[in-house]
């Protein structure tokens, strides 16, 4: 080959071995395609086209880069233009290896959350995997991101002449940075903390701020809220770690649900136990494990009757509540309506001297 190339016209020599450099890059990239297609069969839950999608583009662009990268000595250019091949080449290898890290980051992510199922009943554990691989990559990316501008820097030879001067002075810049970035550094820290700690996971139910609703997304610096009206409410994560708020499915999913009703001091309180008995055998959300009626308060004019029953989560415990109270209304009103509250009063008839 290097023969072949040396039989060509003076000008068309650097061209012919870009050329060449090209085709080889090329093949070893497709090789390397091939490699993944191997490997991505042998692993249960990632696609080729998924792991084609993520890698192609990269792990191509980065074997041209350091094929022509290689090749550079052999074209003969002259020093100011080498100067400026190795500029460039500083600036776009370091970029391209970064890309290619983040996706080779994000397809061992996307592998996680493909085994970590959380639309199984008992999900507990894979939010639990789910939440902290979700917080981990983000951090692996930001360190990769930040390694990667660091060495695009230290590319450029003005930034490395001045890099004594940087170092000397870092104690006051780190400490100007520090106060200014104090917010998003305590966010970020914070956000660390919580990958271990884990006081909320994904898909978790929280009640914080007065609002009802699920853990949507974990990010470094805030925490996504889902609503129960499709809302997303966005809360810093150190908020999760220095404040209160409540946490529904913290261990299990299973929850207690409550419905009040207002009845006349004289209904049949066990018929309404009985009554609540049925309903709850005979509904879906119901998972078995507590019903019960009690009065729970009392006043002149009426009892507070408090249904207690249970649910496997706090969306089916809602839904439960909603139809134990209606279907307990409605059996009252047909069947025992004196059991409505009825106001008593006494009328007292003045009677006047009409003389």
């Amino acid at each position: 080959m290097p023969s072949i190339v040396a039989e060509l016209p003076q000008w068309l020599q650097p061209l012919a071995v870009i050329a060449i450099a090209l085709i080889v890059a090329l093949a070893a990239h497709r090789l390397l395609l091939l490699v993944l297609r191997r490997v991505t069969d042998r692993v249960s839950g990632l696609s080729e086209a998924h792991v084609a999608q993520r890698l192609g583009q990269p792990s191509k662009w980065l074997t041209i880069a350091i094929a022509l990268s290689a090749v550079q000595p052999a074209l003969g250019l002259e020093q100011n233009v080498t100067g400026l091949w190795r500029q460039v080449a500083g600036l776009v290898v370091p970029a391209l290896i970064g890309w290619f890290v983040v996706a080779v980051i994000g397809i061992g992510f996307t592998l996680l959350e493909i085994r970590a199922d959380i639309t199984v009943a008992d999900n507990l554990a894979a939010r639990r995997r789910r939440t902290r691989a979700s917080i981990l990559h983000r951090i692996a990316v930001f360190i990769v991101l930040l390694a990667t501008f660091c060495m695009m820097l230290m590319s450029i030879p003005a930034v490395r002449s001045i890099g004594v001067t940087l170092i000397a002075s870092a104690g006051l810049a780190g400490l100007a940075v520090g106060a200014a970035a104090q917010p998003a550094l305590k966010n970020l820290i914070a956000g660390i903390q919580m990958a271990f700690t884990e006081p909320i996971r994904i898909d978790d139910v929280v009640i914080i701020d007065g609002e009802w609703g699920r853990i949507e997304e974990i990010r470094l610096t805030f925490v996504v809220v889902k609503i129960w009206d499709e809302r997303r409410l966005v809360v810093p994560v150190s908020k999760f770690l220095e404040g209160s708020f409540q946490n529904w499915t913290r261990q299990t999913s299973q929850l207690l649900g409550t419905a009040f009703l207002h009845v006349d001091p004289t209904a049949d309180v066990p018929r309404l136990r009985a009554k609540l008995a049925e309903v709850v055998k005979g509904n879906p959300n119901w998972d078995g494990r507590v019903a019960g009626l009690q009065v729970t308060d009392t006043s002149p004019d009426h009892l507070e009757l408090r249904a207690l029953v249970s649910a496997a989560d706090a969306g089916k415990a809602f839904d439960l509540r909603c139809e134990v109270r209606e279907a307990m209304i409605a059996f009252i009103r047909d069947e025992m309506p004196e059991a409505f509250v009825r106001r008593r009063g006494q009328i007292a008839l003045l009677q006047q001297d009409v003389g």
